[in-house]
């Protein structure tokens, strides 16, 4: 029956979650006549507890779905910055005619509601110059409103106007409509299912991953927080560089100097509690998909040992050997290790690693 129901994404950036918010009632319409399924998906990572644990979508993927309905925060009466950014990239798929009869339909958060229209009216032309289906939200659900507040429905797409103060936002009244544009945008798509050709993707190799994880028996812990002015990982163009120590539990895990406080065998397991470290906040910095890794590129391995200690490659194969684990051949990379009189927190490793991901 599954195969029958149309595939929708639900695409969105939000910042505050006003547009995940809606999001959620797009999403509820949409598999309310049981026509349809869908998944709402982020453009890019957010650092907002509500967003983080949310997938990240890629360009590639866009077309294995039936439909897909755009979510916004307005932008000075256009979409916003990271809905932009994420379009931008989407030349190829353009070129290729691969969003062509694709219906599209799109709602927006949208703070005081000045300029919700104009920026609607713009993500319609960005996804027009697609080819796409624009399926408008007509007048729909205006009944359920609450004529005494302003509201943000439009016939283009449901918007709620986030920074009203003293209105808890969707109301109730936006949460209907968006809810009745995700049940209209379902039913379109379900029509328009087999008239559009669908091209292969890797989007379900991206959803394997923590399946490979727990066949492997890999548990990867909470990402450690920053015990200073610095972030987790830094995301400079498709690279990100990551620094970890090992903390385990609060607590740096078997802490001391290699031949002095610790182990060769000691050691090692720190340098595997280290790792692990770094694969969360990897994942984390993909948005929870670590599919989206394209390559382990460079790892350095900084232990802390006395002067005349020389097997610090044996030691750092630890972590080589759980990257090529976990991605295979996208784990393979270069790698660089080195002893120091001294690591931060008396850790007995520290790891510096850079990826390359989509």
């Amino acid at each position: 029956m599954a195969q029958n129901k149309a595939k929708i994404l639900v695409l969105i950036h939000s910042d505050n979650g006003g547009t995940y918010e809606l999001a959620k009632e797009i999403a509820k319409g949409i598999e309310s006549e049981n026509n349809a399924v869908s998944s709402i998906k982020l453009v890019k990572a957010s650092q907002n507890p509500n967003l983080k644990s949310i997938p990240v979508a890629t360009v590639e993927e866009l077309t294995a779905y039936d439909g897909i309905a755009f979510g916004s925060p307005v932008y000075f009466g256009n979409i916003s910055t990271g809905m932009s950014e994420f379009l931008s990239k989407t030349v190829q798929l353009w070129t290729n005619h691969g969003l062509e009869g694709v219906p599209a339909t799109v709602f927006m958060s949208a703070g005081s509601g000045a300029g919700k229209e104009l920026a609607l009216q713009a993500f319609w032309n960005s996804l027009a110059v697609h080819g796409m289906v624009l399926v408008s939200n007509g007048i729909r659900g205006t009944e359920e409103l609450n004529k005494s507040i302003p509201q943000g429905n439009t016939v283009l797409g449901v918007t709620s106007m986030a920074s009203l103060k003293d209105v808890e936002r969707p109301t109730k009244g936006e949460r209907n409509i968006a809810e009745l544009q995700g049940k209209n945008f379902a039913r379109v798509a379900l029509a328009l299912k087999e008239t559009h050709p669908k091209k292969e993707t890797v989007v379900e190799n991206h959803q394997n991953f923590n399946e490979v994880l727990k066949q492997k028996n890999i548990m990867l812990p909470q990402v450690p927080k920053p015990a200073g002015n610095y972030q987790p990982f830094v995301r400079s163009g498709n690279l990100v560089f990551i620094n970890q120590v090992a903390l385990k539990d609060g607590k740096i895990f078997n802490p001391g100097k290699l031949g002095v406080d610790v182990n060769e065998q000691q050691v090692k397991d720190a340098t595997k509690v280290t790792m692990l470290n770094v694969l969360s906040v990897l994942k984390e910095a993909v948005g929870g998909d670590l599919g989206r890794v394209k390559q382990c590129v460079q790892l350095t391995g900084i232990f802390n040992t006395k002067d005349d200690y020389t097997k610090h490659a044996d030691l750092m194969n630890i972590a080589s050997d759980l990257a090529v684990e976990v991605f295979g051949d996208k784990g393979k990379h270069a790698r660089a290790t080195f002893g120091a009189s001294s690591v931060p927190v008396n850790s007995s490793v520290e790891i510096q690693a850079v990826f390359e991901v989509e």
